[in-house]
């Protein structure tokens, strides 16, 4: 018993460490995203050993579990603030989806001042083209098969700011509110490791200087948890923050693993979250009340 107690503890540590990894290696990143699974098996099997003669080892493990898993908690415990003046609609529309109709219903219902979308194919496109005549502003960048991805604002758009970032899976543009000029955009990574999630963070990170000239809104379907060096990445170079608390958007192997992995950034990193229905897609929208 102690034997695979043992052998469970060292696999799980090494799971827990290698989570952490995500700066060195795109597989890092990917053990992030059951980070808190590899910290409950490893403070299980720590527990198993308590008694053993491998007590200050049991007690190594508990640490680091504890250590860990406060990384991942500290994203959900973040409360909601006050919702301020302006709002964001963020949704990847699902590239096979045919019921735009439900989704821009729902968008006129929630009134927003911007919108960013994912998976902007087949019947989502004419969905992009209403919204940005209604809007007043809107761009789209070709992305992959699986769609484009799009920005949206009410407020009208700078001329000549519009930016696809090498078709590497982002749109801007910079817009003037009554607060000043606001970089929007939106943006789509690809799966992480074995998929190409980090060469294209790389790529994007290369190009997204030139948002540092105002401040950035984002909402995207980064396919990626919170708490990783993907998320931190894109936080750093377009000097926002990831709008919290965390909440469940994706459904792996409907409904047994539920992920985080759409999110909304803002300057303060503060504002009044809620998820949106999934209609038709198999992501909920977010919908952020902030202020710039």
């Amino acid at each position: 018993m102690r034997g695979f107690a043992l052998l469970g503890f060292w696999l799980f540590f090494g799971a827990t460490v290698l989570s952490f990894a995500g700066a060195v290696h795109g597989l890092g990143d990917s053990f992030a995203v059951f980070r808190h699974w590899w910290c409950g098996g490893l403070a299980v099997c720590s527990l198993g050993l308590l008694y053993k003669s491998v007590r200050r080892l049991a007690l190594f493990g508990i640490a680091v579990a504890g250590l860990a898993i406060a990384t991942v908690a500290a994203t959900y415990l973040g409360g909601s603030d006050a919702p301020g003046k302006f709002s964001l609609y963020q949704k990847n529309l699902l590239f096979h989806a045919n019921s735009p109709n439900r989704v821009i219903r729902d968008i006129r219902a929630m009134s927003p001042d911007f919108v960013t979308l994912e998976e902007v194919a087949g019947e989502n496109r004419a969905l992009f083209w209403i919204l940005a005549k209604e809007f007043g502003a809107g761009h789209l960048c070709t992305f992959s098969s699986v769609g484009d991805v799009a920005v949206v604002s009410r407020w009208p758009m700078v001329e000549g700011s519009g930016h696809c970032m090498g078709n590497q899976g982002a749109a801007a543009m910079q817009v003037e509110t009554p607060e000043g000029r606001v970089w929007v955009v939106a943006i789509h990574l690809h799966w992480p490791y074995p998929q190409q999630q980090a060469q294209q963070v790389s790529h994007l990170v290369e190009q997204m200087e030139f948002l540092q000239s105002a401040p950035v809104v984002l909402g995207g379907d980064f396919n990626m948890v919170p708490w990783s060096n993907t998320v931190a990445q894109i936080q750093a170079v377009t000097g926002s923050k990831r709008a919290g608390p965390t909440l469940v958007t994706f459904e792996l192997f409907r409904p047994r693993v539920r992920l985080p992995i759409d999110h909304i950034f803002v300057p303060s990193g503060k504002g009044q979250l809620e998820t949106r229905p999934l209609l038709g897609s198999d992501h909920r929208g977010l919908f952020l009340r902030f202020d710039l």
